[in-house]
């Protein structure tokens, strides 16, 4: 499946977590209404919507229910977004804009863009069980996606990629140390998606250790992606500044190895990943192949 035949899914599914989000928090609930814009602001300023979109393309690969995925896309976003309103502070990457928009923190101030990724982070869990209570999703495998969400994106997961990024800024000296960084900051939540997606479907331990496989390779090819855009890219296209890893002198993938060489590695891990959902384990893998080679050529 090339770019082409892909990019009409990949919008589809990209409006339909768009607008379930916008539903995602009860109506009845209360609570101050500069936290729910701060949450929302951030929540829906675009984006690839990539991980919703993997949790659902594994569930179908599988014949499962999209509308029992999407609660669980949901919820793999609002972790995802919390964590670059996070990674925008002072503190942290201290960056100015996101996807083209003043970062969150920008608008409503360091103390309310901590609760509203705190908020996000939290309510992820909620969005996870409605999948369970109005979608049929058996309690077991529920209770295994939320064992997985604390896992993928907690210490051992993105946090911990996270904290060893920031270590890193003080002086990474091998190829080993920046691909644990990639492996776990970025790589660890679509690894995520996969097997989420894959739970959801009732896979097997065969199917889900081929998800995985494809999310490992998918989720660091993507990061060595960023890392070469973030040399090469159009600014734009990608809705933030370039070169912001050479000026915070953050060293990336092309740094180690070239970037001729980085290229190389995106198109050596798309085809391992390919190559682990085309053995006959995943019934209709279509989809799954054609996000792999969406990514690889992507510009943004």
């Amino acid at each position: 499946m090339d770019k082409q035949a892909i990019s009409p899914y990949i919008e589809e599914i990209s409006a339909l977590v768009t607008s379930h989000l916008q539903q995602a928090i009860p109506s009845e609930w209360s609570f101050p209404d500069n936290l729910k814009e701060a949450m929302s602001y951030s929540l829906m300023a675009g984006g690839k919507r990539l991980r919703p979109l993997l949790v659902i393309a594994a569930a179908e690969a599988l014949h499962g229910s999209r509308d029992a995925a999407l609660p669980v896309a949901c919820a793999v976003e609002m972790v995802h977004t919390y964590s670059l309103i996070h990674d925008d502070l002072p503190a942290m990457d201290d960056d100015d804009f996101r996807r083209g928009k003043p970062t969150n923190h920008k608008v409503f101030g360091e103390a309310m863009a901590i609760l509203a990724g705190d908020a996000l982070l939290t309510h992820a869990f909620y969005s996870v069980v409605q999948a369970s209570k109005h979608h049929g999703v058996p309690a077991e495998a529920a209770l295994a996606i939320v064992e997985d969400l604390a896992r993928y994106a907690g210490p051992s997961g993105m946090v911990g990629g996270q904290a060893a990024d920031m270590e890193g800024e003080q002086g990474l000296t091998d190829l080993d140390q920046l691909r644990y960084i990639h492996e776990h900051k970025t790589g660890d939540l679509i690894v995520f998606c996969l097997k989420a997606g894959g739970r959801i479907a009732s896979a097997s331990a065969e199917q889900l250790q081929a998800l995985e496989t494809f999310g490992r390779a998918i989720g660091l090819a993507f990061q060595i992606q960023d890392d070469i855009l973030d040399l090469v890219g159009d600014e734009s296209k990608l809705g933030k500044k370039t070169q912001s890893d050479l000026k915070q002198q953050k060293v990336t993938y092309p740094y180690f190895i070239g970037l001729e060489e980085s290229r190389a590695e995106v198109d050596r891990l798309t085809r391992q990943a390919r190559e682990a959902v085309s053995n006959g384990l995943v019934p209709s893998p279509e989809r799954l192949l054609g996000i792999a080679d969406y990514l690889m050529h992507r510009d943004r």
